[in-house]
């Protein structure tokens, strides 16, 4: 087995500066104070993938790995569990989601893989409320485990992912497009009807309808994507970074002619929008 002693030095630092006479910064720090610093450190991590940069990423993983480490310790130091409980459970759950290369199970695709996870995760939620409900607890619902702090897109797609894998699903492609257009008819029904603003808004007192209506479209296209076998929140993110790209074309040739962008006409935005989509 490939020892890793450098992880071991990692744990030990961590151990150090939370110990007494370390410090001041990391004995104070609770897991609420730096629960953000996680999400933060996280969409780094991905901007370095995005952009290909593995001297990047290598830093910003380190980045991630300290929160890991961190949130372990001061664990630890509560008496909650250590870093070797969080690798002896995730090493678990990874044998257990993967029968078919630690068991007998049979998997031919990527496909077939993400069906086995669901299934193991379902078997494993219902041993769960087992032991709940023996314990005199309530069941977890099978969307109470997503968290309502994730962004909205990828919470969308792990809700219907979940929802799926319990038989709650259209039959066909063509189905969830139907349900696209109904849903868009309905968004224009309430814009329509809802009262605006002298800009052509809604007001204050209709927006949370029409927003309401909005969603349904967005989230029914998170269905679309998932029976394509597209990741939403993926295809938005390179959508944005495309806006961007093309965005700071635009920038440049403004600033080409000593113009500010804003002083552009939106005709000569759109030729160099244009230009920049013939460039890619």
């Amino acid at each position: 087995m490939t020892e890793h002693e450098e992880f071991d030095e990692f744990v030990d630092t961590i151990a150090a500066l939370r110990a007494p006479g370390g410090c001041p910064w990391d004995r104070e720090q609770t897991h609420e104070s730096i629960a953000k610093n996680m999400i933060e450190e996280a969409y780094e991590a991905v901007d370095a993938i995005e952009a290909g940069d593995t001297v990047h990423l290598r830093e910003e993983l380190g980045d991630v790995l300290l929160q890991v480490v961190l949130q372990s310790q001061i664990a630890a130091d509560a008496g909650e569990f250590t870093i070797d409980d969080v690798c002896r459970d995730v090493n678990e759950k990874m044998i257990r989601r993967h029968p078919h290369v630690f068991g007998s199970a049979k998997a031919q695709s990527a496909g077939d893989v993400l069906e086995l996870w669901d299934s193991v995760k379902l078997a494993e939620k219902d041993a769960v409320d087992g032991r709940a409900v023996d314990g005199g607890k309530d069941r977890e619902g099978l969307l109470d485990g997503i968290p309502t702090g994730f962004p909205a897109l990828m919470q969308a797609q792990k809700i219907s992912r979940k929802a799926v894998s319990v038989g709650f699903e259209w039959d066909t492609l063509e189905d969830v497009w139907g349900k696209v257009d109904e849903e868009i008819a309905e968004l224009r029904d309430a814009f329509a009807s809802a009262p605006k603003t002298d800009k052509g808004k809604v007001t204050e007192g209709a927006k949370a309808e029409v927003e309401l209506e909005f969603g349904d479209v967005l989230f029914t296209l998170v269905n679309v994507a998932r029976k394509m076998g597209v990741d939403a929140e993926s295809a938005l993110r390179a959508s944005s970074a495309k806006f961007r790209r093309r965005w700071a074309f635009i920038e440049g040739a403004a600033w080409a002619q000593n113009r500010k962008v804003e002083e552009l006409s939106m005709d000569e935005m759109q030729a160099l929008w244009d230009e920049a989509k013939e460039r890619e």
